[in-house]
């Protein structure tokens, strides 16, 4: 990846800005145009997306690729001659997680142009937030990168408050008063690494070859992994994540866990692994232990649940307790997983939301036990519903399975009881998924829903690109384990093999 394709990056924050700069100026009655406005975006950042992970040479020794800086404050009282810098770059974990994104946002996109209320006004809130992803992945910068994330955080509040249902004021202000609470530690660390560094720099090229010492490390890791691990959905900090799902709007929902989630993993990884892995070793343990747990409650708590929104948000807390746990195993084929995880998940959960969306937008109920027979009145919902659940459960072939498959071989290499209780994990969630799937689709149909539709042709259009990728995953894994490895491997001191 050359120099210029930095300006790709670039243009990745730049675009969602610009057209949601470009909506501001739209009136809001002009319907037509505010659908050609985000589709051509959401487009855009899809090819983007696709363009900046097939450029990725993973053969490469560099650290990071396509970087590009340009000076924005130094030389200012306890900045050095660096100072804080607008710098992008990536490596192979923000490639996949790059072309994550822009898959999702361009289905969520597609599936939000059914909103009716104010819709000028939330896209140009979710183009917000979607700049804010972006540029978490791609900044190179200590400062900007927390820019970038607390403008991925902060426009869901409103997202979800105004647009979203049932309980979608206690969700909203939940969500936020835990997530920014989380900032506070993440704040603390980033002031602690760059004080420690003492080099008068925010880059995080710079700060990786800085020295920290051990009880430094040993202090502020869990600060850093407890305040990003928390927008992750860690237990026990993971409340607001169900609640969250279950009240905001489908596209809103699909980016929250999606990719916002993906996020908080990113920023241990970033923030905590790579800058302090003295601190991750010591406390890998305990990573692996809080990864486990939440794996197997959000497994049982899903289990336990009757709205869809809500067991798909237990079934998410379940699967993101995989990636803390192959985190914490600090040995590069289980952190691979871990990474594929966030691709997978994201995927998957994304076309889960999208399904429940699409008929809650008719029914307004989704409770599962009222319905059955489904799948003669909505076929194509449930065949897709049915994709999302196989991949969810590990089904070979599709994106869960090449996940899973990484975190368990290298969480048995580390603690063969925790990969043990992994194997537990995945026996539950098959058990909670094929229920639903048996209440909902089999059966007598009720004839309360003889009304129902199948989903519209953009729910299809969006479901479909998300089957694809997670396909593409399943049956041809090796584009990111190539460059997700390599990138570990490089990039992490005292990682294993």
């Amino acid at each position: 990846m050359s120099t210029s394709d930095g300006y790709v990056l670039v243009a990745l924050i730049l675009l969602p800005l610009g057209s949601a700069l470009l909506l501001m100026l739209t009136p809001s009655r002009e319907r037509g145009g505010i659908m050609a406005i985000t589709g051509i975006a959401s487009l855009a950042m899809f090819v983007l997306s696709t363009y900046v992970f097939l450029r990725y040479d993973f053969g490469s020794t560099e650290q990071f690729q396509g970087v590009l800086a340009w000076p924005w404050l130094h030389n200012v009282g306890f900045l050095g001659d660096d100072g804080i810098q607008i710098k992008v770059g990536i490596d192979g974990i923000a490639a996949s997680m790059v072309l994550l994104t822009g898959i999702i946002v361009m289905a969520g996109t597609w599936v939000s142009w059914k909103v009716r209320q104010r819709t000028k006004d939330f896209f140009i809130l979710l183009f917000i937030v979607v700049a804010g992803v972006y540029g978490s992945f791609v900044m190179l910068d200590l400062f900007w990168f927390f820019l970038m994330y607390e403008t991925a955080v902060l426009p869901m509040y409103m997202l979800i408050a105004i647009w979203g249902s049932t309980r979608k004021e206690y969700g909203a202000m939940k969500l936020m008063m835990m997530l920014v609470a989380a900032s506070i530690l993440i704040f603390t660390g980033i002031f602690a690494i760059f004080t420690e560094a003492g080099i008068g720099s925010t880059d995080l090229t710079r700060l990786y070859t800085a020295h920290y010492s051990r009880e430094m490390q040993l202090i502020f890791f869990p600060m850093i992994a407890l305040g990003c691990g928390t927008l992750g959905g860690m237990f026990p900090f993971h409340s607001w994540s169900p609640d969250g799902h279950a009240s905001a709007p489908t596209a809103v929902s699909m980016v929250h866990a999606g990719v916002l989630m993906k996020v908080g993993a990113f920023g241990i990884i970033r923030l905590g692994i790579q800058i302090l892995p003295e601190g991750a070793q010591f406390w890998g343990p305990a990573l692996i232990t809080v990864g486990i747990v939440a794996a197997l409650y959000g497994a049982t708590s899903a289990l336990k649940q009757t709205d869809l929104k809500l067991m798909s948000g237990f079934s998410s807390v379940s699967h993101m307790g995989y990636v803390f746990m192959g985190l914490g195993t600090m040995n590069v084929v289980a952190m691979t997983g871990s990474v594929m995880q966030m691709f997978a998940h994201g995927i998957m959960t994304a076309l889960f939301f999208l399904l429940i969306g699409g008929m809650y937008d008719q029914s307004h109920n989704r409770e599962i036990p009222n319905f059955s027979g489904m799948a003669k009145q909505m076929p194509l919902w449930a065949i897709f519903f049915m994709i999302a659940a196989m991949a969810s459960l590990g089904l070979p072939g599709l994106s869960g399975f090449a996940a899973e498959v990484h975190i368990f071989v290298g969480a048995f290499r580390a603690y063969p009881v925790v990969g043990g209780l992994a194997v537990l994990t995945a026996a539950i969630t098959a058990t909670y998924l094929l229920r639903m799937a048996g209440q909902m689709f089999f059966g007598e149909f009720n004839t309360r829903w003889s009304s129902l539709r199948d989903i519209t042709w953009a729910e299809r259009a969006g479901a479909t690109v998300l089957v694809i990728s997670m396909l593409a995953m399943g049956l041809w894994p090796s584009p990111w384990v190539n460059r997700i490895a390599t990138t570990l491997a490089q990039t992490i001191p005292g990682v294993s093999l």
